[in-house]
Order: structure tokens, then sequence, then C-alpha cells
């Protein structure tokens, strides 16, 4: 297993975290945060727009499922194709908070939080 960086600046704004990721890990993006090319994401300029680390500051939704930028169709797509559960990466961060989600993340080279079986 390789040894991942652990940064609180590398969680994206949706609950992914990016110091997991093989693009970043090889210098090909530089994470969500500072992403500059990724304009086309909703969640990722709400979150600006707002002045917030990520989804799970925002309070305008007390589920973030009822958030459609979040909650959408690519979202959706994302969640079946990967088996990834970013809802539960935004509710980890806010029970947790910013540094113990990207430890977990990190010491089990997640970009995404697993969905669970029913």
């Amino acid at each position: 297993m390789r040894e991942l960086q652990v940064k609180k600046d590398l969680v994206s704004f949706c609950g992914l975290y990016c110091g997991s990721c093989g693009k970043y890990q090889k210098g090909k993006c530089p994470g969500c945060a500072k992403n500059e090319r990724a304009n086309w994401c909703k969640i990722r300029a709400c979150c600006i727009e707002k002045r917030i680390n990520s989804c799970s500051e925002c309070n305008e939704f007390s589920n973030v499922k009822d958030c459609k930028k979040f909650d959408n169709f690519i979202a959706k797509l994302f969640e079946l194709v990967f088996k990834s559960d970013r809802k539960a990466g935004i509710q980890m961060i806010k029970k947790d908070g910013y540094d113990c989600f990207a430890r977990y993340m990190a010491e089990n080279q997640l970009v995404s939080m697993k969905k669970q079986k029913a």
C-alpha cells in the first residue's frame, strides 16, 4: 500500500478525496479546489459563491440529496457506475470534520466513499 497525503485541502467540494486520485498523484490535476478548469462543475461554483469548503457546510438544505446541483442525473450515473456514495462523504465530514475524513480516505485509498450494500 502506498502512503497517501492526508490534507484537508484535498477534500473536494462534493465529498470526494483528491489525495487518493491517480490524476492528482501523477501531477495531472491540482485537486478540486485549485482546478480552475473545472468551471463546468455546478457544485464547485456554488460552494465558491457561498464561500464554503464543501456541501457539508451548506445550510440551504438539511439533506444534501435535496440539492439538485448535488443530486443530478450525472451524479446518479457516477454513483451507479462507481458504487460511489458522496452523500456518505458529506455526512462524515459534517460529523467528524475534514481532517478525520481526509485521514480515513487516504488510509483506505478511496476517492469516494463506497455505497453500502442494502
